[in-house]
């Protein structure tokens, strides 16, 4: 699984770092660090993060780059 952060979109409210700390980071106040390919067994906490941004900034998929990201 794959994902990808729209940084311009990104404002740094950190919902992701909490539902999925192994895989999003902040780094100092409003930079956003992340793993682009999910680690094994984070799926679900990744598909949570994303729904629980409030800009829609996390797009996840087996090819998020390409035409399978789903939002």
């Amino acid at each position: 699984m794959q994902i990808v952060v729209d940084l311009n979109r990104c404002q740094g409210y950190a919902q992701c770092v909490f539902l999925a700390p192994r895989v999003f980071e902040l780094h100092g106040e409003e930079a956003l660090l992340y793993v682009p390919t999910v680690p094994e067994g984070q799926g679900e906490q990744v598909r949570r993060a994303a729904a629980a941004c409030p800009v829609q900034a996390i797009v996840v998929g087996e090819q998020a780059g390409g035409d399978a990201g789903v939002r």
